[in-house]
């Protein structure tokens, strides 16, 4: 299947570049283009897009409403926000994880990391370099307010059975499904079907949701390097 991408950015150069790539690849094609939040919104919804490379600073509605306006929208569950950043250790990377994006990359990433960050984030995979998980989530995240009380995140925490709270921490520690398994020893699809239990319980939209969330009620903690 062919992943449908958007390009949602101010700077019509820097879409004209990111469409050229998109567009080269035979397993993506870009269908459209916005130059703020709201337009992103409305193509996001027309145009049955799969992922978003969303700016973060964008005139009028900029990427963390439009991306919010996007987690909130039933019809738009679907669809996966990427934010694109100047720099990749920013606060505000944060509110757009919990605006709902799927991850952040910054914009002087390579283009191979740009294109496995479109596929990664397609398939709901949780975009979040090492980088961004030790001096960004770590930093911030554990300690920023985010409007949910510590007994409405207790409370969802306490729904988890003891499995899935097990690989809820492991998820937060950045290790995929396979990582996971190894170290649980079940099969990958035993730990898909926790992590899916997990993000229904939730409310979680990807796995970078599971992210916040471990780290927003404590059960992951950042490493005092």
């Amino acid at each position: 299947m062919t992943i449908r991408v958007l390009l949602a950015d101010d700077q019509a150069l820097l879409r004209s570049a990111f469409k050229v790539l998109v567009d080269s690849e035979p397993d993506m094609e870009v269908v459209g283009e916005a130059a703020d939040g709201a337009e992103a919104v409305a193509l996001a919804r027309s145009q049955r897009a799969d992922v978003v490379l969303m700016d973060i600073r964008m005139p009028g509605t900029d990427g963390l409403a439009a991306t919010r306006m996007i987690s909130e929208d039933p019809d738009l569950a679907g669809v996966r926000v990427v934010m694109l950043t100047t720099f990749e250790v920013d606060e505000y990377v944060v509110q757009s994880l919990r605006a709902g994006a799927s991850g952040f990359l910054g914009k002087g990433a390579e283009p191979d990391d740009l294109l496995d960050a479109i596929r990664v984030a397609a398939a709901g995979e949780a975009l979040l370099s090492p980088a961004a998980t030790k001096a960004l989530i770590g930093r911030f995240l554990a300690q920023a307010p985010d409007g949910t009380g510590p007994s409405e995140r207790s409370d969802r925490i306490a729904a988890l059975t003891v499995r899935e709270r097990e690989v809820l921490v492991l998820v937060g520690g950045g290790h995929s499904n396979d990582e996971i398994a190894d170290r649980l020893e079940v099969s990958p699809l035993t730990v898909k079907t926790h992590v899916n239990r997990a993000m229904a319980k939730l409310g979680a939209r990807d796995r970078a949701q599971l992210v916040v969330t471990a780290y927003e009620s404590g059960l992951v903690r950042p490493r005092v390097e």
